[in-house]
């Protein structure tokens, strides 16, 4: 008996409990994976929301931390604790 090709085969498509979740991963601005304890450089100079302090382009982040948003990162910069977003950091 020949197929239907309109025909769908749902139970092949059955997860096992076995398999792991996938875990997003935290990106730079080149798509470079980033980890806790990485250094990272600013590729924008950025203005502080609440201050009058200027992140220069080219300062270093030092001790990323990750934090729940894949999209942020908990980081020193210039002697201040800082959360940054991702598309504002290169991996150094």
């Amino acid at each position: 008996m020949a197929r239907n090709p309109n025909e769908y085969n749902y139970e092949s498509d059955s997860y096992s409990d076995d398999e792991k979740e996938v875990e997003p991963k935290v990106v730079d601005s080149n798509g470079t994976e980033l980890k806790d304890g990485d250094q990272a450089v600013l590729i924008k100079s950025l203005k502080l929301k609440g201050s009058a302090i200027t992140l220069k382009q080219g300062a270093v982040a030092k001790k990323i931390s990750l934090t729940d948003n894949i999209e942020e990162v908990d980081c020193k910069v210039d002697n201040m604790r800082v959360v940054l977003r991702t598309e504002f950091l290169r991996k150094s």
